[in-house]
C-alpha cells in the first residue's frame, strides 16, 4: 500500500477546521483521505466538529449536545463557514473519509448513514474509545476501523485487536519502534499524527508507517521525496 496522507479536519493549518471550505481544499491539494470529527446535536443531527463545545471554533458558546441543528447553523465556523452535517461533506467532496466518532451514540447515528448510502468502501471510522470502534463494527459489516491513541504503550495493540480495529492512529510524540513492531506482528496498519514538519515526516518514514495525518497540504507533495 502506498504511503497515505490524511488531511486533519480538512487542511486546518490553512482553512477553518471541519468546514466544507477546508474539506474542498484538502481534496484540491490531492490528500489521499480527509479526516473529520462527528458529534450529535441536541436533536440528533450528525454534525462535524472536533470539540464537545462550540466555543473554540465558532462565535458561539456551550456544548453541541445542548444545541439544535438550527442553532448550530446560525454560528460562524470561520470565514463565514457554517457547521456542516456529515452528509453535506459526503456530497461536497469525492475523497475517501476517515470519520472520528466521539462515543457509542455517534457510532449508531453514523452506522445508519453508512448503511443507507453504502459507504463501507469510502468511509473508515476511527475513535479514541474502544467501545465506539467495537459498536460501529457490530452495526456495519465490513467497515474499516481504526483505534486512535495519544498516551499509550505496547498494550494499545491488544486494545485495537479486541475492538476489531484494522489500524492504529498514534500520536507521533510517543511513538516507539517497539510499538510499531508489535503492531506489525498483529497485522495492523499504523498512521502517525500530527505530521506538520519535515522532521515529523522523516520520523514516520523512518518508522515505516503507513501514513501521516497533517494540517498542511504541502506534506502531500514533500512526502513523495522523503526517504
Amino acid at each position: 500500500m502506498n504511503f497515505l496522507t490524511i488531511g486533519h479536519r480538512g487542511v486546518m493549518g490553512v482553512e477553518p477546521e471541519n468546514t466544507l471550505r477546508s474539506f474542498v481544499a484538502a481534496q484540491q491539494a490531492g490528500l489521499d483521505l480527509i479526516e473529520l470529527d462527528l458529534h450529535l446535536s441536541k436533536d440528533g443531527a450528525l454534525v462535524v466538529m472536533h470539540d464537545a463545545e462550540v466555543d473554540r471554533t465558532t462565535d458561539g458558546t456551550g456544548p453541541i449536545a445542548e444545541k439544535t441543528l438550527e442553532e448550530l447553523r446560525a454560528l460562524d465556523a470561520g470565514r463565514g463557514e457554517r457547521v456542516p452535517v456529515f452528509e453535506e461533506v459526503l456530497d461536497a467532496v469525492r475523497s475517501p473519509l476517515q470519520a472520528e466518532i466521539k462515543d457509542v451514540a455517534a457510532a449508531r447515528a453514523l452506522a445508519e448513514v453508512m448503511l443507507r448510502r453504502d459507504l463501507v468502501s469510502r468511509v473508515e471510522v476511527s475513535s479514541f474509545h474502544d467501545e465506539a470502534v467495537a459498536e460501529i463494527a457490530r452495526l456495519v459489516p465490513g467497515v474499516r476501523t481504526a483505534l486512535i491513541a495519544s498516551r499509550y504503550g505496547p498494550d494499545v495493540v491488544e486494545r485495537a485487536r479486541e475492538a476489531g480495529a484494522a489500524a492504529l492512529c498514534l500520536n507521533i510524540r510517543r511513538l516507539t519502534l517497539e510499538v510499531v513492531e508489535h503492531a506489525r506482528k498483529a497485522d495492523l496498519r499504523v498512521i502517525g499524527w500530527v505530521v506538520n514538519t519535515q522532521d515529523d515526516l522523516r520520523l514516520v518514514r523512518a518508522l515505516q508507517l503507513d501514513g501521516a495525518t497533517t494540517d498542511y497540504p504541502e506534506i502531500k507533495r514533500t512526502a513523495r521525496f522523503t526517504a
